[in-house]
């Protein structure tokens, strides 16, 4: 099983906000996840990104592969 740490949009149209997830890279961004790690408010300013870096680096540690914004997120929060 492919794992991803990714966003699922959640909010009303024209005001997202982001969760960081963990799931399986087959299914749907808003389908069902394995595990939520924090999230991310693009709407505040400035932005705001709230992560748990333990869960997040456990899930590295155990194979699951960021997406590309996930990993920018991770950089600007420290924690890769």
């Amino acid at each position: 099983m492919a794992v991803k740490i990714r966003l699922r949009r959640m909010g009303a149209k024209k005001a997202p906000f982001y969760r960081v997830v963990v799931a399986d890279s087959r299914s749907p961004r808003d389908g069902r996840c394995i595990d939520e790690i924090g999230y991310y408010n693009p709407m505040e300013n400035p932005a705001v990104i709230n992560i748990d870096a333990d869960k997040a680096k456990a899930w590295i540690a155990k194979g699951a592969q960021p997406t590309d914004t996930v990993k920018d997120l991770f950089k600007k929060s420290e924690i890769l």
